[in-house]
């Protein structure tokens, strides 16, 4: 049986009374009854110890720590380092945003945010939670190999859990686009999904590279949090199939997959 939002265990961290009363009623009316509720990062570290809830949705500031800093703790134990996360908050500074969305989470929502934004992004962590196929007409699935190439560690992580969600298993990884180049040279490699910002050789470069290679057929995919408009165009202009924002959603990567490998 498929699973559905109202089988998702949630954790929510909010030092407001306020906030965390209205978080409840919204879960409530998603259906949402398997929630626990704690107040500061240290809190929910010990939590995670013990318990492993489909969805951890947090504020930005606790008494002890940042969301960033939490967040980071989280990914680096091997019992949550997986934990989908989902982020609320009045902050606005792209210095502040940008270290949460790289470390992986599923949704970044502002206060007051939209219940549509907030249901997809439940829907985003149940869809994490089941394996549904990608429909290829001209590929085998089961041999089919990405890479990821992302100088963060966990933003790799991250976006192997969502290939998984989609039925694929098989991944090599780059820290930047020469290393990218090197491993196409060695490996067989279906397609590309490539962080922007990078050292040494950016996603932009990598994908302006392959267009004029002997690798233009493969296709490329990108993450970002980049917001410049002239750049994101660049972006589209340098033989990118997709562009994504960084919390990229299972349902948006195999649309965006299905379409680009069976092309």
């Amino acid at each position: 049986m498929s699973l559905k939002i109202q089988d998702l265990t949630v954790l929510l961290i909010e030092p407001s009374n306020t906030q965390s009363k209205i978080l409840q009623k919204v879960l409530k009316e998603e259906g949402i009854t398997k929630l626990d509720i704690l107040s500061n990062g240290q809190e929910a570290i010990n939590y995670l110890q013990n318990s492993q809830p489909d969805l951890v949705i947090s504020a930005m500031y606790f008494s002890d720590m940042t969301a960033i800093e939490l967040l980071l703790k989280i990914r680096n134990e091997p019992l949550s380092q997986e934990t989908n996360f989902m982020l609320i908050s009045s902050e606005t500074s792209f210095a502040k945003i940008d270290p949460i969305k790289q470390a992986g989470v599923l949704a970044v929502l502002p206060k007051p945010f939209d219940q549509r934004d907030f249901r997809t992004a439940l829907t985003a962590a149940r869809d994490t939670l089941e394996v549904s196929h990608l429909t290829l007409e001209n590929l085998d699935l089961d041999n089919l190999i990405g890479l990821i190439v992302d100088d963060s560690k966990t933003a790799r992580r991250h976006i192997m859990k969502l290939l998984t969600s989609c039925g694929i298993d098989h991944f090599l990884q780059a820290e930047n686009g020469h290393q990218a180049i090197d491993l196409l040279h060695k490996e067989h490699i279906d397609f590309i999904i490539t962080d922007y910002n990078m050292p040494e050789m950016n996603g932009q470069e990598l994908a302006e590279y392959l267009s004029k290679s002997e690798f233009s057929y493969l296709p490329v995919l990108m993450v970002t949090s980049e917001a410049d408009s002239s750049r994101l165009s660049a972006i589209r202009q340098a033989g990118v199939c997709a562009l994504f924002d960084k919390a990229i959603d299972t349902a948006s990567l195999k649309n965006a997959l299905n379409n680009v490998l069976n092309d």
